[in-house]
């Protein structure tokens, strides 16, 4: 059984603070805007088997289940079941990937799979719970852990920042350019990505101070996003019976481990291990959307499996647009099925680290 993209829509990267454009919109909310797009575009939300949600913190607003509370806030049929799915930065996109597993395995038919996260309104760590790996590994910080990979693969603090900015250049363009109106909802008056910084300079990232103790810093980060991203995802035979082409087919996911320490080299092992599976060489990939848990990962990555310019992040990543934890899986492989639409490529992937050391990577093919 093929598992189709039929749609991809998301919400606007608002920036985590009380003053960003979303900081005032519930991640209930977010959802729902989503749903009733996803309606507004042709689907019959009857149909729908499931909706599988990403999320990296579930406590309060939340909490409790928030798929099935969204289809219940949706006024979606209650026959439309509600999953919400924890694997830290790749929630999202390990959502897509397990509604996607359903399809192709005849379990359903219909999935709605994506994420959400209000950083604003639930902070980082809210949700508590044991974090023992500590104890065994040494303490873990994601900031950190991308200093070492720098220090490890002999990345200068130039190279670093001429990544930083590339993708704030390249973020620039692409909304310049219309590139991600396909998939955009607007949400509060908010229609753009709130953290894309046009006028950054080569001198304005070199006088930046580090935020780790090493060669990263603000500029060459992740900032933090409040965000929702939706994929419906169907069997041919639901697509043709909804009336929606189909605009690419998930081929599989691999989520690989990394040492929690270096905990951001899981999205590199899960893209060589998901290509060595599917028998696609890195040359036969198109667009990469690779999520920017910062610019060492990149470079690594980069060098490592040869993606060059013309495919990798080309539209900007998370470096520029902000990481909303759990959305961001859904969002950055919205813009990977918008991109191989535009060029006409044929294979793309998407990737996410995350924290602990667990990554997710995602191969799709466009559809003829």
């Amino acid at each position: 059984m093929t598992a189709s993209v039929l749609l991809t829509v998301r919400t606007p990267r608002g920036k985590a603070s009380p003053r960003g454009g979303l900081a005032s919109v519930p991640p209930l909310e977010l959802v729902t805007t989503l749903l009733d797009a996803l309606v507004a575009r042709g689907l019959d939300p009857s149909v729908v088997d499931q909706v599988i949600l990403g999320c990296a913190s579930q406590t309060g607003e939340q909490g409790a289940n928030l798929a099935r509370t969204a289809v219940l806030a949706a006024d979606w049929p209650v026959s439309v079941a509600g999953m919400t799915v924890n694997r830290f930065c790749s929630s999202g996109l390990d959502a897509v990937a397990l509604g996607a597993a359903l399809i192709r395995a005849g379990e359903a038919e219909v999935v709605v799979a994506g994420g959400v996260e209000s950083v604003s309104r639930v902070p980082m760590f809210t949700d508590g719970g044991p974090l023992w790996t500590e104890e065994r590994f040494g303490a873990g910080n994601m900031g950190i852990a991308a200093d070492l990979v720098a220090a490890d693969e002999g990345f200068s603090r130039d190279e670093l920042d001429a990544y930083g900015l590339r993708t704030q250049q390249l973020a620039a363009a692409a909304w310049k350019d219309g590139r991600y109106d396909a998939s955009l909802v607007p949400v509060a008056g908010l229609a753009h990505d709130e953290h894309v910084r046009p006028a950054t300079s080569a001198e304005a990232l070199a006088e930046l101070p580090s935020s780790f103790g090493g060669l990263h810093t603000r500029g060459t980060s992740p900032s933090l996003a409040d965000a929702a991203g939706l994929v419906l995802l169907a069997s041919p035979a639901a697509a043709s019976r909804l009336g929606l082409a189909p605009r690419a087919n998930v081929l599989g996911a691999v989520t690989a481990g990394s040492d929690p320490i270096r905990m951001l080299l899981s999205g590199q092992l899960a893209v060589s291990r998901l290509l060595e599976r599917h028998g696609v060489r890195p040359s036969e990939v198109d667009v990469v959307e690779f999520a920017e848990a910062f610019a060492a990962l990149c470079l690594k990555i980069r060098r490592d499996l040869g993606f060059g310019d013309d495919v990798f992040n080309v539209n900007g990543g998370t470096i520029a647009m902000g990481h909303a934890f759990g959305a961001t899986g859904a969002i950055l492989l919205a813009g990977c099925v918008d991109e191989l639409t535009r060029r006409g490529g044929r294979y793309g992937v998407t990737a996410v680290s995350g924290a602990a050391g667990s990554g997710t990577a995602v191969l799709v093919e466009r559809a003829a």
